[in-house]
Parts: C-alpha cells; structure tokens; sequence
C-alpha cells in the first residue's frame, strides 16, 4: 500500500480485492442469529434492551405496567429522579439558564441551591481557558473537515497537558471532567473556526474568550458570531436544547460505550474521545443533520407546504427509497426505547414555535408539525412496527439549529458538549463501582480448518 493510499489520494487496486475478500468471508448469515438466540444490538426481537448494567444517574420510561401488561405510555426521562420536563418548566418560570445546574444535579445527585450553583458556576468557568498556545499548536494545525473528529483530537491531546493524566481517583477524575466539560465549547467553536479558515471559507479566524458574565449557552452564540451577538430567546431555546442532550440513560451507544472504556481503567481522554466517536456515527448524534437535509429536499419537491395528500405522497416516496437519499427513511421519527412519545421532542416543540415566531418561519414550523402528523401514519401503513413510531429531539433540533444558523458542521459538537455532562457522571459511576471489564460473549460460527503448510498453498 502507497503512501497516497493512506491519504486517500490514488487508490491500490489491490485493495479492491481484499475488500472482494473481506465481503466472502466475513458475512454472517442473518438466520445464524435467530438460530443461536442472539440478541443483536443487545436488543431482543421487540425491541427491548439487554439489561447489562444499573446506574442512578437517569431513567428513560416508555411502557407502564397495567393489570399485569406492559402498555406504552407517553415517554419520561428522568435525571437523578427528577422530571425532566419539571425540571424545564423550573427553569422557564425563573426565567433563567440551567444546564450549568443539570452538570451539577448529573454529577453530584441532588440539585444545588443558590450558593452552590453560583460557585459550581465560578468553578466551571476557572477550568475554560485552554493550555498555553493550544489553539495554534493543536486546533489551528491541519483543521479537519469533520468537527468531531477535530474535538476527539483536542480532547486526546490534552492528556499531554495533564500533570497527572492516568489518576483514576474521584478527585482526579472529577477535575478532569469538570476541565472537559468547561472546554467543550471551545475546542468545538474554534476547531469550526480553523476549518473555516483553512479552506477559504473565511478572509480571518477571530477568537472571542468566553465571558465569565455568561452561560454556556450564550457563550456558545457569543464565540460562533463574529458579532457576538444573539438574542434572549435564541440563547434561552439553545441553552434548552443542551439540557435535554445533556443524557439519555446508560444504554445509549456513546454513554454505553464510556462504560466499556472507562471500565478496562483507562484515562478520562481515552474515554471520552471513544465516545465521541460513538456519537460521530450518522445512526446516534448525527440524525439532526439528517432531518435538517431531508426538510430542505421536501421542501424543493413539495409544491404547496400545507396539501396532506402531497405531503403524505412525499413521504411514502422517501419511505420506498424514491426520494431523497434513497435510504428509505424517514429520519427523526422513531427511537430505540420510546414508541407513543420522546419527552425531549414534546418539551423542545413549545420553543421551536416562539423561535419560529420571532424569525418568520412559521410556515416551516407548520411543514415541521404535518410532517410529524403524518410521518407514523405512513411508516404503520408501510412497515411492520413492534411498538408505535413518534417524533425523537433530532426532528425538531435540528430545525431549531437552522433557525439560529448554526453551521450543520457544529450540529452533533453541539450534542457532545450537552452530552459530555452524562458521559462524565457515568465514567465516574462506572469507576466508583467497576468489579470487572465489560466483556460481552461472542459465538463463533466459523468452522475449524486443517493448517497447510505455505509452500502446499499454491493453487
């Protein structure tokens, strides 16, 4: 292999036919699984979730039991036991922010009173500024073209910059996240900054030092517009958007995926940049920008926004993979646990209207609602479904990331900046408690074979 194989520049054709290789002998046959009893994607063939872990730090409710059954309810995710819907509805009553206090409830259990918050807040802000020159050493130097694998880079190479990286102590490991999660955001918005720069898309890269005097969600505004300005409502909507990204339970792929790291003892780094490529992958963090793509494209091919009957077809057309990107899917609709409601999707509907309100787009916010109307009707009628089918928070986030023109490359850092608040809470859990590595069985299906010797193998 050439070193422009490795680059992605002139390609070996000898690598096609490994890969013809690879396509032979490493396809396993869809009975084998059934026949073997093997519960692909830890899921049964309902749906349902191999319990593989306990965990105190969020609960995700779809089905209630009546008169012995398990019935599907409209969906709760709770942090800590608390609602996350209360703890919104608090929040719009005090007319303030709160994911710095949803980082506090996750990592600590219990909700800060006023003295608390405001030195959580004073702490987290101590732990932003990022090491000496790190911004044109690391984030300025070769930008990728993908923000997330920018943001893994940054995260691994700051365990350089740890005196003490490999302490899996609470102490030690508590600073480190808190560090992390504080830096977050600028690592994301600069990385896109240096992207931006680098490829001619923009005359000047500007850094704009977080405030102290702002959240972590005005300060994302703040960092991102070259105005540094915003309105009270965009940085309300997005700072909503952060607390009901901030976790989702032990089994989704990123947060299980920083239980199996975190559990073998490696460092904070490591764990977290795996989960970060977890959340990367198009079937986890990058759905929104999936929805945002897929509404453009209804939108151009759909003469009148609010006829049912041509909105109804659109779909069906995308459903039989003849629209669109031709995946037949219908993207933001459905959820791995959540089947009548997604509590996050219900919470976020009542700001994306305001939103939408205060930027003309009402009209888009209706396609937005008829979509979500018919979209279940059309996938019942087409697909045979185990449970119900219902609006997920990619569907409208990723509207709502559009309406505050927030570039798609920032949509699922977006997600990582909310999320790194769970990933923390779990490595630490996960830590506290570790008895043994996460070490799942595999069958094999491969028949034993007799070894020949190398001058026997000529054909």
């Amino acid at each position: 292999m050439s070193k422009n194989d490795l680059q992605g520049g002139i390609f070996n054709p000898q690598i096609e036919e490994y890969s013809r290789r690879c396509l032979e002998n490493s396809r396993i046959e869809p009975q084998l699984y059934i026949e073997h009893k093997v519960n692909r994607g830890l899921r049964d063939l309902n749906g349902k979730g191999v319990l593989t872990g306990l965990t105190e730090i969020s609960e995700i409710l779809s089905k209630k039991i009546v008169d012995g059954e398990e019935i599907p309810c409209p969906g709760k995710l709770y942090y800590r036991g608390y609602d996350v819907e209360d703890i919104v509805h608090g929040l719009i009553a005090d007319d303030r922010f709160g994911f710095e206090e949803v980082v506090f409830l996750l990592l600590f259990g219990a909700l800060p009173d006023r003295q608390e918050l405001a030195e959580f807040k004073k702490l987290l802000f101590s732990y932003r500024p990022l090491p000496n020159n790190f911004v044109r050493d690391i984030i300025m130097k070769a930008p990728s073209t993908d923000m997330m694998n920018s943001l893994a880079r940054s995260v691994l190479t700051l365990y350089s910059y740890d005196s003490n990286p490999d302490d899996t102590s609470v102490p030690n490991l508590l600073r480190q996240c808190l560090q992390l999660i504080a830096r977050f955001p600028q690592l994301s918005v600069y990385g896109y900054h240096a992207y931006n720069y680098d490829n001619k898309k923009s005359n000047s890269f500007f850094i704009h030092e977080p405030d102290p005097k702002l959240s972590t969600a005005e300060n994302l505004l703040y960092m991102l517009r070259l105005d540094g300005k915003y309105t009270p409502l965009e940085a309300k909507v997005l700072d909503i958007a952060l607390v009901l990204h901030a976790e989702h339970g032990g089994g989704n792929n990123s947060t299980f995926t920083t239980h199996v790291v975190s559990s073998s003892g490696t460092d904070t780094y490591s764990a977290i940049a795996a989960a970060l490529g977890s959340l990367k992958g198009p079937k986890h963090g990058g759905a929104n920008i999936k929805v945002s793509t897929m509404f453009a494209d209804i939108k151009k091919n759909v003469s009148d926004w609010s006829d049912r009957d041509e909105v109804y077809a659109y779909l069906a057309k995308i459903l039989h993979k003849e629209a669109f990107d031709k995946a037949g899917l219908i993207y933001g609709m459905g959820h791995a646990v959540y089947s009548v409601s997604d509590p996050r999707a219900s919470v976020f509907k009542t700001f994306v209207k305001s939103l939408s309100e205060e930027k003309g787009l009402t009209k888009e916010y209706e396609l937005y609602t008829l979509v979500e109307e018919l979209a279940p009707k059309v996938i019942a009628k087409e697909r045979k479904i185990y449970k119900g089918v219902s609006a997920n928070v990619d569907f409208y986030s990723g509207f709502v990331y559009d309406m505050l023109k927030l570039p798609h490359e920032l949509y699922t850092p977006i997600f990582a900046i909310a999320r790194i608040a769970g990933w923390s809470a779990h490595r630490i859990e996960e830590i506290i408690n570790a008895g043994k590595i996460i070490r799942p069985a595999y069958m094999s299906v491969q028949p034993q074979k007799q070894y020949v010797p190398l001058c026997d193998r000529d054909k």
